[in-house]
């Protein structure tokens, strides 16, 4: 049942406060980095810079991670602390700026902000401390001496409609301002416990999730409870709204005083006003964070309109909300993005962006490749189904190839356009592996007919694919190691081409040559078995048990008497070496002599020495096999004796093949 309409409300405008509330924090801990060094003082003087900053930092990082209601209690307290001051603040300035007796004052500012004549100065003042005292107990939810705490801020007030003497009503603010500090400081020792209880109870929860779960999950629940990537995302529009106004303003003056009474600013201005919002957008890390998290929501918005686009529902591959940020993070500390000149990070951004576009049509191809697999393979015959798979193949065919045209005509040939121009060559022979195996599939399935060498055909394929893709990971470790010596070298970049020759070279090669290996294995366990072909399998009175078909073309015995398409049992052995149906060794080197048992396919099991008793529907091909030995009686033996010559022969054919399938992986 859903909650009602009010209730709903209630909890977005909550949720929206829990991340509105944290966000103060950062703008505090990004003015706290963003001061600027004196490095002229004294060492006493710095290290006192220094410890109020970093007490600055710490603080705005624990309100950061309060609880909702920690937080909301937090902002109270402060807000109830503001009205407090601001109270004693408007009886200061009263005593010093207004006369009662002619019933007037200073004017602040130019402007008259309170009336002129007596009673209405003095009962304007009252009704604005009663607000403020009203509001103070209740944001401190004051539960005794209220009534004190109010006129406590009346009394500066009442010294001024006397008209006592200067001092004296300087003397009645500074008691007020005493007695609302103490009574301040009495409310706090007061909630003190409730603090000390909260806080070891956040401690105690941290600890056992430490110690259940991990450090991994926990910094997960807290990064989810607090919301932070909401809170970068604000912080970083937020920041970047109030920096728009300000330079749309300076701009705007500066056209006015060159005569332009225009609203709308010129293109040329528009230009340089976005230039030095995106410079000052990424000017720090705490920023580059935000940035990252803008960043996060479109790739988050865009995996999610692409999968739907292709109709896939793999939850896996929501993910790309995940992978640009982290990527465009890494990009900016392994540049150094946040600490470069205005004019350089401009540059250096545009070129981290083309890095990432490259990177992020690498991820779409990774979601719309299953999905084409997926069609080609099933032999949907809808082409509703097929044409948004095949166009957003296409585009990721076309965009490399333009976006490669555009920056080899406007730039020269560096590190940065051979990795670009490299990743989207890498792209481009992806998205033709794809459509070639999707192509293989479709052929497959118009032709409805058994092709036994499809998998072979998509093997090679891919697989020339993959040695390409390996190739260009050299290339690109190459690339980065030259611009690591001789451009730009930083421990960043060293970590990440360790990581990229870890995962993309190193485990790339050896899962290539396992698959090799494994494939290699499959084909002599295959070549070693006897085959039944021709008119032969048309008489075995059963299906594969893989396949579930008839055997409408060769097939193959396994040594404990089970029949099986060569194509089945080898995909089958790809993954283990034992019967389908009986879980036996499959290939066996030694002795045939030595297996403990026969079978057929309806997974009857017989002892070596006794005669298995087989149903109508084996009988026929066993009868075959039994002609061919010459004798009835001894059908056990002349089985083993024709399953030995038949190996000798099919293991020397099976090197012929062997070495045909080396030269073709």
């Amino acid at each position: 049942m859903e909650p009602p309409p009010v209730v709903m409300v209630g909890q977005r405008v909550r949720a929206v406060l829990d991340v509105a509330l944290r966000v103060p924090s950062l703008f505090i801990t990004d003015a706290i980095f963003n001061l600027p060094h004196d490095a002229s003082v004294g060492i006493l003087s710095l290290l006192l810079q220094v410890f109020l900053r970093l007490l600055g930092v710490v603080a705005s990082i624990v309100v950061l991670v309060l609880s909702r209601r920690a937080l909301f209690k937090f902002y109270s307290i402060g807000t109830a602390l503001a009205l407090a001051a601001t109270s004693v603040l408007v009886n200061y300035y009263a005593t010093l700026h207004m006369n009662f007796s002619r019933a007037s004052y200073t004017v602040a500012f130019g402007h008259e902000l309170v009336p002129s004549n007596g009673p209405s100065l003095w009962m304007t003042l009252i009704v604005l401390q009663l607000i403020f005292g009203i509001g103070f107990i209740t944001l401190l939810q004051v539960q005794t001496y209220s009534q004190l705490i109010i006129l406590d801020l009346l009394i500066p007030i009442l010294g001024l409609v006397i008209e006592l003497p200067f001092n004296g009503q300087q003397m009645l603010v500074f008691i007020s301002a005493c007695v609302l500090v103490f009574y301040i400081i009495a409310c706090l020792a007061n909630q003190f416990k409730w603090f000390y209880y909260s806080t070891r109870y956040t401690v105690l929860l941290l600890k056992h999730m430490y110690q259940v779960y991990g450090i991994q999950l926990m910094i997960e629940d807290a990064w989810r409870k607090i919301h932070f990537p909401d809170v970068l995302r604000v912080f970083w529009l937020t920041r970047l709204a109030t920096q728009a106004v300000f330079l749309f303003y300076v701009v705007r003056t500066a056209s006015e005083d060159d005569g332009d009474s225009s609203y709308f600013l010129p293109w040329n201005d528009f230009w340089e006003l976005f230039c030095n919002l995106i410079i000052n957008g990424c000017d720090s890390t705490l920023t580059v964070l935000g940035m990252s998290a803008v960043i996060s929501s479109i790739a988050h918005y865009l995996g999610l309109g692409i999968l739907a686009f292709i109709g896939s529902t793999e939850e896996e591959d929501k993910r790309l909300g995940f992978v640009a940020p982290v990527l465009f993070f890494i990009l900016a500390l392994q540049t150094g993005l946040s600490g470069l000149k205005p004019e350089e990070r401009l540059v250096r951004l545009c070129r981290n962006m083309c890095l990432l576009l490259t990177a992020v049509l690498h991820f779409i191809h990774g979601m719309t490749d299953p999905v084409l697999m997926s069609l080609s393979a099933s032999h949907v015959s809808s082409y509703r189904r097929h044409f948004p798979v095949l166009l957003v193949s296409a585009c990721l065919f076309v965009l490399p190839i333009l976006l490669s045209c555009f920056l080899w005509h406007n730039y020269a040939l560096n590190t940065w356009l051979f990795a670009v121009t490299a990743f989207c060559v890498e792209l481009c022979l992806k998205v033709i592996v794809s459509l070639t195996v999707y192509t293989l599939f479709m052929i497959d399935g118009y032709y409805n007919v058994l092709w036994e060498k499809l998998d072979d055909y998509v093997y090679y394929v891919r697989s020339t694919g993959s040695i390409i893709e390996f190739i260009f990971g050299v290339i690109m470790f190459g690339n980065g190691a030259y611009t690591m010596m001789f451009e730009s070298g930083s421990k960043i970049r060293a970590c990440m081409m360790c990581l990229h020759a870890y995962f993309n070279i190193y485990l790339q090669a050896k899962n290539g040559w396992k698959t090799f290996i494994n494939r290699r294995k499959a084909v002599k366990k295959i070549n070693s078995l006897p085959e039944v072909k021709g008119l032969e399998s048309h008489e075995i009175d059963d299906v594969c048990a893989i396949c579930y078909q008839e055997f409408r073309t060769a097939a193959r015995i396994t040594p404990c008497h089970h029949y099986f398409h060569a194509l089945c049992l080898r995909k089958w052995l790809y993954i283990q070496d034992t019967c389908p149906m009986c879980h036996q060794k499959v290939y066996i080197e030694d002795d045939p002599k030595e297996n403990a048992s026969v079978s057929n396919n309806n997974g009857f099991v017989a002892a070596q020495n006794e005669e298995p008793v087989q149903p109508d529907g084996d009988r026929e091909a066993e009868q075959e096999l039994n002609d061919n030995c010459n004798s009835e009686d001894d059908s056990t033996e002349c089985e083993e004796d024709e399953w030995t010559t038949e190996q000798h022969n099919s293991t020397s054919e099976g090197h012929v093949s062997d070495d045909t399938d080396s030269l073709g992986d």
